[in-house]
């Protein structure tokens, strides 16, 4: 099992002056490769219901390398995916979160970025998801923006002023149930 620590998310955490005095958490943990089925990798990832300061905790946030895609189903309490899509010129093009409950599934399309939160203080968020064994991640567009470009916060969803622009943004509904011939997943 790997762990996420916050020593490993401090370019990307909203909360500065809470970052300042943190002591280096454990923010979640990620069971890759649990099984393989039909070619495809299933992974399990706990989110516990910390508070990073301000903000709700969550994922880094990453690119596929290519046009991978890779489902997400929530097992335990909720979660809200945070997806964007980059331009050629490294602007975000297009935003969109979807907030899943428990029983509940998303597809991330080819060429989004995504972020996990969980909205909870109190409920642990544990989510599967499917993709290829071939399928990379690509973790610097967010290191490099200091984050997604939407934080989610106690206050709500709060722009990251480090992007130079950024779209409104849009919500869309989760899948009640997964695909069930995930073959798509397998064309990087």
């Amino acid at each position: 099992m790997d762990t996420r620590k916050l020593s490993q998310m401090n370019q990307v955490i909203f909360d500065k002056e809470w970052l300042k005095t943190a002591q280096d958490l454990d923010l979640y943990f990620m069971d890759r490769g649990v099984k393989e089925e039909n070619g495809l990798r299933y992974d399990i990832t706990t989110i516990p219901a910390i508070m990073l300061g301000q903000e709700f905790n969550k994922t880094k946030g990453h690119i596929h390398v290519g046009r991978w895609q890779e489902t997400y189903t929530v097992l335990e309490g909720q979660a809200i995916y945070l997806m964007q899509k980059f331009d050629d010129a490294g602007n975000v093009a297009d935003v969109y979160a979807v907030e899943v409950k428990k029983g509940q599934s998303i597809v991330i399309p080819s060429f989004y970025g995504h972020t996990t939160i969980n909205p909870s203080s109190t409920e642990e968020l544990k989510m599967a998801n499917w993709a290829s064994p071939e399928c990379k991640s690509d973790y610097s567009p967010y290191e490099k923006f200091g984050g997604a470009c939407y934080f989610y916060t106690r206050q709500g969803w709060v722009k990251n002023e480090n992007y130079k622009s950024v779209p409104e943004l849009r919500f869309e509904n989760p899948l009640e149930t997964l695909p069930s011939n995930l073959d798509f997943l397998k064309i990087g």
